[in-house]
């Protein structure tokens, strides 16, 4: 697949401190990663479709939690995309692993100052 990528944009990622007195009465969160698809256009005469990729996340570790969402467009040259069923597995993970090396980088950074120890090294892979 031939992609032309724009640059990851960041529009939130928060780093809260756990309240494990809060949790008891409320609820406990849970790590959740969601990705998702906007088709921006598909242009049949040039052959080529623009995808927004979104990447929304919350990591949640034993002293704090991580979430936030990291957004790309991507230009898939050489294909029209109308649906994301129109993409396999192998397909929608390159599409995200710009997002997902963003995530990596930026919570290994925070985690370095926040704890003032050496950062978290998130592993995505698949095990």
């Amino acid at each position: 697949m031939e992609i032309s990528r724009q640059k990851e944009f960041v529009q939130a990622y928060h780093y809260d401190a756990r309240n494990l007195e809060w949790e008891k009465e409320n609820s406990t969160p849970e790590t959740e990663i969601n990705v998702s698809f906007q088709l921006h256009d598909a242009n049949e005469k040039e052959n080529q479709t623009a995808l927004g990729t979104s990447l929304q996340f919350q990591l949640v570790f034993d002293n704090y939690v991580l979430t936030g969402v990291v957004t790309q467009i991507n230009v898939i040259h050489h294909r029209l995309i109308k649906a994301q069923t129109d993409l396999n597995q192998s397909e929608v993970e390159e599409l995200v692993a710009p997002l997902f090396d963003l995530i990596k980088r930026m919570t290994y950074e925070v985690t370095e100052i926040a704890m003032d120890e050496p950062g978290i090294q998130l592993n995505f892979e698949k095990q």
